[in-house]
């Protein structure tokens, strides 16, 4: 299958621009750019189906240049509703530190990294309004998406003008680095299109781009998004199991699609994925799949390894064998209480309120309701210990079938 047809198949193709896009691509070698502004100091998992599919084009001989933006992420994107919050020249250095070294290493050091405020720093306002603004109509920046959707609230000219610095950085690639062809996110339809008119106008030459199509559950939320918070590709601010546990409870519906989008796994073997899948949902074959390729993508092996070991550990009695920092941050989102050792069983639960009262207390426990460290305490008289503990630092308490507490020794 070539490249084209590939890239189809897997569903990562919504716009296009260009004509014979499909040759270009399958039968011609380009070099081409990504872009994202440094808003935070880490990408998270709603990048990185662009960054897959970058890194897919580079692995069919294309040459991928990695473009972080200093000068736009001055201004930043217009968002649908509002004005982005600025951000200082400090902290936009510090973000672009941290996104350079993980794009870097997704691409193991094989790509050609820029920034575009090299370009732009010394480019003088009038200087830029003479030999770019005029190439552009304001009835063209008008009808752009981005832009129209804001007239009626209002849009600062900084935002208004976003789109023809993202329009320079293509041109200025194209002309000092042979750059011809543009990959991004759909939402940046808009801004693709004017580099490539100003390329057109300016230069009298052809461009070419693809956007992706955004990536998202079955609910319509972006892929890679959890209560409300991005799962980001720095492991210090997600954690490797955290990935692992997002992605092997992917909806069975959606699994073999981001299947397609975010692993470099074959046609044939995310069919035969499939065919496992479809006979044995239970197994989660291709779940398991989607967080072994993806996680090792991004962080390596023995993260992968790591993190599934933990999955493996923490809901049953080898949870012993975890480290306490292991279990602390695999359970973030668990309620925390601090605990006093050498009580009874009831009185443990009701002093650190994990159930009401002492009646409660009895009927959990006589139902082997109530685990510690996964392991079953029926007996109304036991006496909660050191030997009860994690490296003599926490236990972990459950209650009934879901509710789980973090319980840290005083």
């Amino acid at each position: 299958m070539k490249l084209y047809e590939e890239l189809k198949w897997r569903g990562v193709i919504k716009d296009e621009a260009g004509e014979d896009l499909e040759k270009k691509l399958n039968d011609e070698i380009v070099t081409f750019y990504w872009g994202t502004d440094p808003t935070a100091d880490s990408l998270h998992l709603g990048h990185y189906s662009s960054l897959v599919t970058a890194k897919r084009l580079a692995k069919y001989g294309h040459k991928p240049i990695l473009l972080v933006g200093g000068s736009t992420g001055l201004i930043g994107d217009p968002r649908p509703t509002s004005e982005r919050e600025i951000i200082s020249k400090e902290t936009l250095n510090k973000n672009l530190e941290g996104i350079s070294k993980q794009v870097s290493d997704i691409f193991e050091g094989k790509a050609e990294m820029v920034n575009n405020y090299d370009w732009t720093k010394d480019y003088t306002l009038l200087e830029f309004l003479r030999d770019i603004g005029k190439y552009i109509n304001v009835n063209y920046m008008l009808n752009k998406d981005i832009i129209s959707r804001r007239l009626d609230t209002g849009i600062t000219f900084a935002e208004f003008t976003y789109t023809l610095l993202q329009g320079y950085d293509f041109l200025w690639l194209y002309e000092n680095k042979n750059c011809i062809m543009q990959v991004e996110g759909s939402d940046q339809w808009g801004n693709i299109t004017t580099g490539i008119e100003l390329i057109r106008k300016k230069l009298n030459k052809e461009a070419y781009a693809f956007t992706m199509p955004l990536i998202l559950d079955k609910f319509g939320n972006k892929f890679g998004k959890s209560a409300g918070n991005a799962l980001w590709l720095d492991k210090n601010k997600t954690s490797s199991y955290e990935l692992y546990q997002y992605l092997i409870n992917t909806d069975d519906e959606m699994v073999i699609h981001y299947l397609k989008v975010f692993t470099f796994l074959t046609k044939e073997e995310i069919e035969q994925i499939e065919k496992e899948q479809l006979s044995a949902p239970e197994s989660r074959v291709a779940q398991k799949a989607l967080a072994r390729e993806i996680i090792t993508d991004i962080r390596g092996k023995e993260e992968y390894e790591h993190a599934k070991y933990i999955s493996e550990c923490l809901f049953s009695e080898k949870v012993t064998e975890l480290s306490s920092e292991d279990i602390i941050n695999s359970l973030k989102g668990v309620p925390t209480v601090e605990v006093e050792l050498d009580v009874n069983i009831l009185d443990f639960l009701v002093n650190n309120k994990i159930v009401s009262s002492k009646r409660e207390a009895r009927e959990f426990v006589s139902a082997g309701a109530i685990s510690l460290n996964n392991k079953k305490i029926s007996d109304l008289e036991y006496i909660v210990t050191n030997k009860d503990t994690i490296e003599d630092k926490l236990i972990i308490v459950k209650r009934g079938k879901k509710n789980y507490y973090l319980a840290k020794v005083k």
